[in-house]
């Protein structure tokens, strides 16, 4: 037995409650042993089939000239995929009628004038068929593309497993295969995963790098007025300025989310400004503004980082954002001394010891990180050295020495920072995250 939705002309739908069947399509159901749930019109087919959930409407058109364009048209709503069997009993219909309901879903037609029991139940049964098999061919195209997508996935994922940890492509496969048992998903799921993971490091890397070049910016335009290894700050300027517009074009082609695109164009007005103010022709009363324009940068690129590491929501990239940090705090330790020296800023002063304070902490929490290597751990070795150079040229500012210091030691730092910032965003934890 069968259940059907009976789908009456147009000219029922001002009636309420609608007439019964007409006598002869009641008896060609009863001889089908079909069951009617429940009529509608043209009008009302969507909306019933989505009440009644039957297996099948049946579409009853004595008429159908005036008829078939709101059939048309209710029909338009399922775009060809209807979420039940569709027959249709009528007066014959011109072949591109056919075609067009065909398109649109309609699954079997027959003849209204020899429509009985026993054709009635052929009708639907043929459209019952075919609706069967077309959902059929359906899942099984979905389950294609799902395949097809997922492969596409995994060789991007074996890649990149490949590039950033030199291993061969079985070894990348096997390490895929591995975390899909063990977190109990799809193999495509997790390359997609470690997709997103690495983008996410990448993104929070480069954000990271800004905030680092707020502080070198700075940092420069007092060495340059202190008149300390001129030619190369001047190098350095336009490198770092060519590298903060290239973060800010590459994130700006990622899919940040509403809280990351706010957090972006923050970032671009406050280096909007930092920029007009190192236009200018360099002397040591602008040397506050511009201070404070790589502040704002600063405090915009850190909401930026951490609105990224919250959005992808992998414990693993805080070490990366940890470490990208150290960069910043370098060379803001130089800046901030430089500034002290050169025009006897308070407020730079009074920063020296709490950013001393924050380095320290945070290289003593790397220096005990689980996610470490051989590289990492001479890394953060030479680091330590390095960082113990830079408190000494803190401690000599107020000489030519140590001034120097303070720009080879922050830069030196800076160098070994951006290797261990790498490392962490390419290691099996954060990627495998």
């Amino acid at each position: 037995m069968i259940s059907l939705l009976a789908v009456l002309p147009n000219e029922f739908a001002g009636s309420a409650p609608l007439p019964d069947l007409p006598e002869e399509l009641r008896l060609a159901l009863e001889g089908a042993n079909a069951t009617v749930l429940g009529r509608a019109t043209c009008h009302t087919l969507v909306q019933q089939v989505g009440a009644l959930a039957p297996q099948q409407a049946l579409v009853h058109l004595p008429e159908p000239a005036g008829q078939l364009q709101a059939l048309v048209d209710a029909l338009q709503a399922w775009r060809g995929v209807p979420p039940c069997a569709l027959s249709l009993a009528s007066a014959p219909l011109a072949d591109e009628q056919h075609e067009a309901l065909v398109a649109l879903g309609v699954h079997a037609w027959a003849p209204i004038d020899t429509l009985d029991a026993l054709s009635l139940a052929a009708l639907t049964a043929r459209a019952q068929a075919r609706w069967q098999r077309e959902a059929a061919l359906r899942t099984e195209l979905a389950a294609l593309r799902t395949r097809m997508d997922e492969r596409k996935w995994v060789d991007r994922a074996k890649g990149l497993l490949m590039s950033a940890r030199g291993i061969g492509e079985d070894e990348a496969f096997g390490l895929l295969r591995g975390a899909a048992m063990h977190a109990n998903l799809r193999l495509g799921e997790v390359s997609r995963s470690v997709i997103e993971a690495a983008q996410w490091a990448d993104a929070i890397n480069r954000a990271g790098q800004l905030r680092m070049l707020s502080q070198r910016l700075v940092r420069v335009a007092a060495q340059l007025l202190s008149g300390i290894d001129v030619q190369r700050a001047r190098v350095l300027r336009t490198q770092s300025t060519e590298r903060v517009q290239q973060n800010l074009d590459h994130l700006g082609t990622l899919e940040l989310g509403a809280a990351g695109v706010l957090a972006l164009g923050e970032v671009q007005a406050a280096w909007n400004g930092l920029a007009a103010s190192l236009a200018a022709r360099p002397a040591t009363q602008g040397l506050a503004e511009i201070d404070a324009r790589g502040e704002a940068l600063l405090s915009a690129a850190e909401a930026m980082t951490e609105a990224l590491e919250a959005s992808g929501a992998r414990r693993a990239l805080r070490i990366v954002n940890i470490c990208g940090r150290q960069r910043m705090r370098a060379q803001r330790l130089a800046k901030d001394a430089l500034l002290a020296s050169t025009i006897a800023a308070e407020a730079s002063r009074d920063r020296l010891l709490p950013t001393m304070n924050e380095f320290e902490a945070a290289l003593v929490e790397l220096e005990r990180a689980p996610l470490s290597s051989p590289e990492i751990r001479a890394a953060l070795a030479a680091a330590r050295e390095e960082w113990l150079r830079l408190v000494g040229g803190v401690q000599a500012q107020g000489s030519p020495e140590g001034r120097a210091t303070l720009v080879r030691s922050s830069e030196a730092l800076v160098d070994t920072f951006e290797r261990l910032t790498a490392w962490y965003e390419h290691s099996l934890q954060v990627i495998m995250s």
